[in-house]
């Protein structure tokens, strides 16, 4: 089958197109041929290095080991079966929960031994994949290519929003969201859980879109002024704010959050190092939250939510599977809106 790997830590020129045998699908497995895999940040920032580079450069202590085929948001159909699953799960189309773990039900995004497909595993930039049979999700919508957007990014969002209990009425900030889990930030808290949501972008040519999404308000983090407009659309302090920014808006955040707010980050994107002054967080009362992925229970949660039509997928742009470095560079220029997929 064509695969992509990755051949080492370094730039795009070490993902590599090869021919390597179909896998087999072990005893409680499904072989799944890939109809589409959208792209994250995250097989980028395993490639660059950015977790660390040889040992403890993954999820597990151990590191990554190449060549590896990247890849977490997958859709397809299940062609082949192990010896202990139902032969009926055959012709399937499936979503793929991304990680296996052995923690207990709720906790298994926390577990010490959580290993994620496509840095720990082969994943989807590929045309065949075996995983858990447990672990393939009936596809939410009718398209592989809307069902393959929300695995990672969505599962990501849901449990931000979870954490942070979010109320209706209640108004949260969400950065970067015209990104993958940025705009699913804005859909999950305005659609599902009832919040008001002011959107942050960069380009505010996306404002239209992000309404549509459920945003009551987009401003640009490229304001000179953006604290004072936070505070003016919302008549005072903010609840809630869902980051995947990191250093280039948390000073902004920790300023127009009221007393009590919460803060909750899933990505760095903007900067992973910052300078926090410790009497802001606790003369404000500020609760902060730390947030990967999520739990099974919620990727459920958000599937029952996508194929009720209340979360809707956001595509930017589809690659060919020859074209996963143009798709990786693609992915990382800013001004897009939504996911970045390929397909094989």
């Amino acid at each position: 089958m064509r695969a992509v790997q990755v051949t080492g830590y370094g730039d795009v020129d070490k993902l590599q197109v090869v021919d390597i045998p179909v896998p087999e699908p072990k005893s409680n497995e499904v072989l799944v041929k890939i109809k589409a895999c959208a792209i994250n940040n995250t097989e980028i920032w395993m490639r660059e290095g950015a977790y660390g580079a040889g040992s403890k450069s993954g999820w597990k202590p151990e590191g990554v080991e190449f060549p590896r085929t990247p890849g977490s948001d997958i859709t397809g159909v299940v062609v082949k079966v192990g010896d202990q699953v139902d032969p009926l799960m055959v012709d399937k189309d499936v979503v793929l929960f991304p990680f296996t773990s052995s923690g207990e039900a709720g906790l298994e995004h926390i577990s010490d031994d959580m290993s994620f497909i496509g840095s720990e595993y082969d994943g989807g930039y590929a045309e065949y994949v075996a995983w858990p049979a447990e672990l393939c999700y009936e596809m939410p919508l009718s398209s592989y290519t809307d069902s393959a957007v929300f695995s990672v990014s969505g599962l990501t969002a849901w449990h931000m929003v979870n954490q942070i209990h979010l109320q209706p009425g209640e108004t949260v900030m969400v950065t970067g969201s015209n990104g993958g889990v940025g705009s699913l930030n804005v859909q999950i808290a305005a659609k599902v859980f009832g919040a008001k949501v002011i959107a942050i972008v960069g380009d505010m040519a996306a404002e239209e879109k992000l309404k549509e999404l459920g945003a009551a308000h987009v401003l640009s983090y490229k304001s000179a002024h953006l604290s004072k407009e936070i505070l003016e659309v919302n008549g005072g302090p903010i609840d809630a704010v869902l980051d995947v920014v990191g250093d280039a808006l948390f000073s902004i955040s920790l300023e127009v959050l009221k007393k009590g707010g919460k803060f909750c980050i899933s990505g760095s994107a903007g900067g992973q190092k910052t300078s926090l002054d410790f009497r802001t967080v606790y003369l404000k009362h500020i609760t902060m939250y730390g947030s990967v992925l999520g739990t099974r229970v919620e990727f459920k949660e958000m599937l029952d939510a996508i194929s009720a039509g209340k979360i809707k997928p956001v595509i930017d742009r589809t690659f060919s599977l020859e074209e996963a470095k143009e798709a990786q560079v693609y992915f990382k220029n800013k001004g897009k809106l939504g996911k970045i997929l390929l397909i094989p």
